[in-house]
């Protein structure tokens, strides 16, 4: 997996963040470089020893000197303020330039949900039974253009994938917009980027940019109700979730299991992590997250559910069947 970098970019938008940081850093540094040597000989030119101390109560500038200075400033001042001007005209041309047009056609609208601390993702549709719902996971085909619109279900919260895209906050009640392009298969993290609160730090996602074929086999997958569990471990384990809390707050297409307080389950065993990137998705991680989700993440909203230990098993083997 790709680490969370901005400097390895697999998109358009996110080279053009890379290239103009690049450019303010090379072009500051520069300028930090030339400000430091003028004021060090400066100070190696003007050094007086103590025994000249008295000529300086005689000394006189010469004429002109003070208006030399005035012109020099006065020049200086000017350039200062060409480089702020040219530096904002570059920022707002990037700026612009990556973000979404308003009368681009919709290749493919994803709307993210930000909670605490996790992402609701849906794959949006005209029909209504072509609508993907998951979490904390994105599918990307690579080379098409996908709208994200994005809101907020309590706070502000920061949607920033930074190998393809810049920040972009989502409030509540209101929908904001950017594209995503991936030029290249890979998987990229994505973080809230927006304090958001005690878990802010662990409120993490996955984008998986994927060949077009591989995509639209995720998607009809993504559409199919949870599989049947295939022996009596695993259907022990389904009735253990149903006879639960647990469906208070999750829902398993094909069950009846439908709550809405937490991430959907239905193909949570195909996902790469748990608890929104906290952890990879395994059968240790699994358990201990089940068992304890406030020693994995304090103040996390997941509901400790009391479970006997002959039962922790059989319903671990059928979350994770769950592909």
């Amino acid at each position: 997996m790709n680490p969370q970098s901005a400097f390895q970019t697999a998109g358009q938008h996110a080279d053009a963040i890379r290239n103009l940081g690049l450019q303010f850093v090379g072009l500051l540094g520069l300028i930090f470089l030339l400000v430091i040597t003028m004021s060090l000989l400066s100070i190696r030119r003007r050094h007086r020893g103590i025994e000249q101390e008295p000529l300086e109560h005689t000394h006189h500038p010469s004429p002109g000197t003070e208006a030399k200075l005035t012109r020099a400033v006065s020049i200086a001042c000017g350039i200062t303020l060409l480089i702020i001007f040219g530096l904002v005209t570059v920022s707002v041309s990037v700026g612009k330039g990556i973000s979404a047009p308003v009368n681009a056609p919709k290749d493919l609208v994803v709307e993210v949900n930000a909670n605490q601390w996790w992402w609701q993702i849906r794959y949006l549709s005209d029909d209504a039974s072509a609508i993907v719902t998951t979490a904390n996971e994105i599918h990307l085909p690579v080379g098409r253009r996908v709208l994200i619109r994005g809101s907020s279900n309590d706070v502000i919260h920061s949607f920033w994938v930074p190998s393809l895209q810049g920040k972009r906050d989502l409030f509540p009640q209101h929908m904001t917009s950017e594209w995503l392009k991936a030029d290249r298969p890979g998987r990229f993290r994505g973080q809230c980027a927006e304090f958001c609160g005690f878990q802010h730090a662990h409120m993490a996602f996955w984008v998986v940019a994927e060949p077009d074929a591989q995509f639209q086999a995720w998607m009809r997958q993504q559409l199919q109700p949870a599989v049947e569990p295939q022996d009596d471990e695993k259907r022990r384990g389904r009735k253990v979730f149903m006879d639960s809390a647990c469906v208070l707050c999750h829902t398993i297409r094909g069950t009846e299991a439908s709550g809405f307080v937490g991430p959907d389950l239905t193909h949570m065993g195909s996902r790469l992590s748990l608890a929104a990137g906290a952890m990879p998705n395994n059968k240790g991680n699994l358990a201990g997250w089940i068992a304890d989700p406030q020693n994995i993440k304090p103040g996390t909203h997941m509901a400790t559910v009391p479970l006997h230990a002959e039962d922790i098993q059989p319903l671990i083997d059928y979350l994770e069947s769950l592909q």
